[in-house]
């Protein structure tokens, strides 16, 4: 693995004007990800798990998750957390040590790929999509009051 930090995306050096001064691709050079609207169907059925995160990732990610190149791995994590909910019911009923192990390697699967979704707060920070911020005082009064209103 190589040391230092990782390279930051192109995107993230143009909103930061570039402080590397590295050429960048040209604007025409660079192939636009069509953006959903709606959340898709998954090509496969989810169990009950599988689909509550499909439809968490989709109301949340909707403006970074593309339906033509990301859809395959949302689609296997959301089976790992089918298969996660499965293998977790049979640890704490068994407690076989192997089974235990995979439960383990399964969460990092599922870490990693959630990761390169976006869904992990350095992932987002890296992507640019989102920082998480505590709400000011006057930003919860204000939530509190469109939330009754």
């Amino acid at each position: 693995m190589p040391a230092g930090r990782p390279t930051k995306p192109a995107e993230i050096k143009r909103l930061t004007g570039n402080p590397g001064k590295r050429a960048l691709p040209e604007q025409s050079a660079i192939m636009l990800i069509p953006q959903a609207t709606t959340a898709p169907n998954p090509a496969r059925p989810l169990l009950k798990y599988g689909q509550e995160l499909w439809d968490r990732v989709w109301e949340s990610g909707i403006n970074w998750i593309s339906p033509n190149t990301d859809l395959e791995l949302l689609l296997m994590t959301c089976e790992m957390i089918d298969e996660r909910w499965n293998l977790r019911v049979r640890v704490m009923t068994d407690s076989n040590p192997k089974d235990r192990r995979g439960l383990r390697e399964l969460d990092r699967q599922i870490v990693s790929n959630l990761g390169l979704l976006g869904f992990t707060p350095s992932d987002r920070s890296r992507l640019g999509v989102a920082e998480v911020k505590k709400m000011s005082k006057l930003e919860e009064l204000m939530a509190k009051k469109a939330n009754r209103g």
